[in-house]
């Protein structure tokens, strides 16, 4: 009996044990699923991160431009506009001026493109990167010129009266900063140059603490127009004479330009120098080429929707197939330009050379410059008239 009632532990324990096992067994089975699990969903997550990071920088370039109140940034804000769609997507990126924007088109990650002075491009010589400008920027088109504004008191009459004096000429490495530089010194004047801010400048500019301010963009600037100055400040005139006349174009503001500083029926005599927009040489055969030639082909496609109402009335001074003398077009450009797709930007030039030739007019590159615009504008006005004729 005492065999007979201690039998069944064994078998008791052998079940108990195989039950055991068998949880244990189950129970390490769902534990390893779950780390399969885990691992399974991120990955996936960050493959499908990836694809759409890939997507969104496939058509993307960074154009980099200028201060919030000048004339570059609202003709980025132009371009991203116009251009933006399902493949493209341009980033407007706030600058510090056309020599610095040559450096960042040169040497900064994320910026393609870049909007900068015609004469910026000697500001690099001082710094040892003349021959790596010359390798490694381009230009897709000539864009319009930009006014010399020399805001100062009424009781001075002559920008020769600054000889000494206190001026503002915007940060170093600023296109105005390396432009005024170069007029005073052509001019033979001699004035007490400082670097605020343009913002910051006015306010100088109204106690007294500056002569005067000058700032290069493309008119109406929108901080000029809007100067509070209570009548007792103008926009100097320029002379254009001598190693001026070489390097600059002569301009001039008019009272529809900026009401506040110029008297109704009074022009003001000022210079201009020719802006670009830059791009960095990329291999043809790299992927950031191809971003800049699909930058290039709506660009240059879509051209006329950038001469609309409500775009900076900059655009309609443009000619996409004006050189830059000193400057090599990009590939992407060129090629667009050769491909017989140019249409009407192509077509105006070539009849306005007609013209010229035609009629054996010989004009300096400043008169035919101030000619093209001309024979442009005129062009738009009578297609206006035959558009509404036929309405």
């Amino acid at each position: 009996m005492r065999y007979t009632t201690r039998r069944p532990f064994p078998l008791i324990r052998r079940v108990l044990g195989q039950t055991l096992r068998l949880w244990l067994t189950l129970i390490s089975l769902a534990t390893l699923s779950v780390p399969v699990a885990a691992q399974t969903r991120p990955e996936s997550g960050a493959a499908s991160a990836r694809a759409a990071a890939g997507a969104m920088n496939a058509g993307t370039l960074g154009v980099i431009s200028g201060g919030a109140d000048g004339t570059y940034i609202r003709i980025a804000a132009d371009l991203a506009t116009v251009l933006d769609g399902s493949d493209l997507r341009v980033l407007p990126i706030i600058g510090r001026g056309s020599l610095q924007n040559l450096r960042d088109i040169m040497f900064l990650r994320g910026v393609d493109i870049g909007i900068v002075q015609m004469d910026a491009r000697e500001g690099l010589r001082n710094e040892g990167l003349e021959q790596q400008a010359l390798n490694r920027l381009r230009y897709i088109t000539r864009l319009y010129n930009e006014e010399v504004h020399v805001l100062a008191s009424k009781d001075i009459t002559d920008i020769r009266q600054l000889d000494g004096k206190k001026v503002n000429i915007d940060k170093a490495g600023s296109g105005t900063n390396l432009t005024a530089r170069l007029i005073f010194e052509k001019l033979g004047i001699k004035p007490d140059l400082v670097t605020y801010d343009q913002a910051s400048s006015y306010e100088r500019l109204r106690s007294g603490e500056i002569a005067a301010a000058l700032y290069v963009a493309g008119r109406p600037v929108r901080a000029i127009s809007e100067f509070q100055g209570d009548g007792r400040f103008h926009l100097l005139a320029i002379p254009f004479e001598g190693e001026i006349a070489e390097s600059y174009f002569p301009a001039k503001f008019t009272g529809s330009d900026y009401p506040r500083l110029v008297e109704p029926g009074q022009e003001i005599n000022t210079l201009a120098v020719g802006s670009i927009l830059a791009v960095f040489n990329w291999p043809d055969n790299s992927d950031r080429y191809r971003r800049v030639e699909r930058f290039v082909n709506a660009f240059f496609s879509r051209f006329d929707e950038f001469t609309l109402p409500g775009r900076h009335p900059k655009w309609k001074e443009v000619s996409l197939t004006a050189e830059v003398p000193g400057w090599e077009r990009s590939k992407a450009a060129q090629d667009w330009l050769e491909s017989g797709r140019s249409g009407a930007a192509t077509g105006r030039s070539n009849d306005f050379k007609a013209f010229m030739d035609a009629q054996g007019i010989i004009a300096s590159a400043a008169d035919r410059e101030r000619l093209f615009r001309e024979f442009i504008a005129w062009q738009r006005d009578r297609e206006r008239t035959r558009t509404g004729a036929a309405r």
